[in-house]
């Protein structure tokens, strides 16, 4: 399995919170990076919220120092990651969103090209499905944020190749990531966990059992939860989170993900976490 990480050229569909962290990540590691997205406004946002993140974890420590820094790319045409090794999507948990990204990127691509879902919830096989080339989609589920978290969860779909499964743990590897590799389930092992934790949680405050910084601190007292549920739903976005919560609902009926009237309203008020500046907390301006 090859660590060299001047073979890899990356591709990222997406330049929200999890694409610009994933960028972030690459960039450290000496990877190059096509960042494409819908406007060009947006790409100046990801391109200064990068910026800082890479300033982040350079002071945290987290980014070889014997490294030179990959170069970024930004672009609004899709047509720009031809060229890609691998391809990561990135965009919005919702399937319509995710089927055309993937349908369009998979026509753009050179056969032999990795293509990731940074899928939350939905089902690879039933992504595959969207694909010209089924078994040369995975899912590789990064947490937030990725430049920090070292671990990494990588979902084997029915119809994906072994060859891009190992091709994804080296890139991986050249990322500084530890995977763990599962079979395909919605939402695989962390969200079948977590989000549901999230959502009760939420329904407690809801119902005035306890308050957001109550069921955190019994969640981190009791059990060893680093941040409390409430807190990350915060860092995960609260759009992002009820996004998974409907994908879980959906497809395995389990009325524990049927998201909460509490987390619907923060939702609709555009109180979505750390990106707006309030949540569960009030961060007090607009987190990048």
């Amino acid at each position: 399995m090859s660590t060299d990480f001047g073979e890899h050229r990356l591709a990222i569909v997406g330049a929200g919170v999890m694409g610009t962290n994933i960028t972030t990540l690459a960039l450290g590691h000496g990877v190059p990076v096509v960042l494409v997205d819908v406007s060009e406004a947006v790409l100046e946002q990801a391109r200064a919220t990068i910026k800082q993140k890479l300033r982040h974890a350079q002071l945290m420590g987290v980014l070889p120092a014997d490294r030179p820094q990959g170069e970024l790319t930004t672009s609004v045409s899709l047509d720009d990651i031809a060229d890609a090794t691998t391809v990561i999507e990135a965009v919005t948990e919702v399937a319509e969103v995710k089927e055309k990204v993937l349908t369009a990127a998979s026509a753009i691509v050179r056969p032999g090209t990795t293509l990731i879902s940074n899928t939350s919830c939905i089902p690879i096989d039933e992504m595959a499905a969207w694909v010209a080339r089924p078994e040369e989609l995975v899912g590789v589920h990064f947490m937030n944020p990725s430049y920090l978290i070292k671990m990494v969860e990588v979902i084997r779909g029915p119809r994906t190749d072994a060859g891009i499964v190992e091709a994804v743990t080296g890139l991986l590897t050249v990322l500084g990531r530890e995977s763990l590799v599962i079979n395909d389930s919605t939402g695989f092992v962390i969200n079948r966990l977590l989000h549901p934790l999230i959502n009760t949680a939420a329904m407690l405050v809801q119902e005035g059992v306890a308050s957001a910084e109550v069921v955190d601190g019994l969640l981190e007292g009791c059990l060893g939860h680093s941040t409390g549920p409430l807190r990350t739903g915060d860092l995960i976005g609260l759009d992002n989170l009820v996004d998974s919560l409907n994908v879980l609902y959906e497809r395995r009926g389990d009325e524990s993900c049927r998201p909460c009237d509490l987390l619907l309203a923060k939702v609709r008020d555009g109180h979505l976490g750390r990106k707006s500046g309030r949540g569960f907390y009030d961060y007090g301006k607009v987190a990048s």
